[in-house]
């Protein structure tokens, strides 16, 4: 199993999408802090993955897809735009594939590649927040639009007995 960070919008939003893909076998909800001056907390998720299922580089396009990745609106300090990297292979792989897809996008991306330095998980009762309840009025307004576009997407990756709520 490896282990990366990714941060951009809200932690329940990007802990459903993570879940939803084949190869994760855990995600935990949260802050991540990097280094200084970047050694505060956003919210963030950690994913572990099996790098036989799913290539570092296919969470990475994923992420850079389900968030403004390209949006330095005034709650990036909340939400930073991120992936919090573990090792400098890992580091290596985020940097090429933000260079790589950035044709893909009209503007700048300005998701950050970060050491991953601390982790503060979510309490009990805000973990998993999606696949709890998906008909919460959050859930079916903000996270199923997200998950509706990772399935246009990103339909190879995507865990499908997970989602089936959402083609009914």
């Amino acid at each position: 199993m490896e282990k990366i960070g990714f941060g951009g919008s809200c932690h329940w939003c990007t802990e459903a999408i993570f879940l939803s893909l084949k190869g994760v076998t855990k995600v935990e909800q949260g802050w991540i802090a990097a280094n200084e001056p970047l050694d505060t907390f956003s919210e963030a998720v950690t994913v572990y993955y099996d790098t036989k299922v799913i290539t570092l580089e296919n969470l990475i396009t994923v992420h850079l897809y389900t968030h403004s990745c390209t949006s330095a609106h005034q709650l990036r300090s909340k939400y930073r735009s991120a992936i919090y990297t573990t090792n400098e292979a890992q580091e290596n792989i985020a940097k090429e594939v933000i260079l790589a897809l950035q044709k893909d996008f009209d503007e700048q991306i300005i998701t950050l590649v970060l050491p991953f330095q601390q982790f503060k998980i979510n309490s009990e009762q805000y973990r998993n927040y999606y696949f709890k309840d998906p008909k919460k009025p959050f859930c079916e307004n903000i996270v199923n639009p997200k998950l509706k576009e990772l399935l246009t997407k990103f339909s190879q990756f995507i865990d499908h007995r997970k989602l089936r709520h959402l083609s009914n």
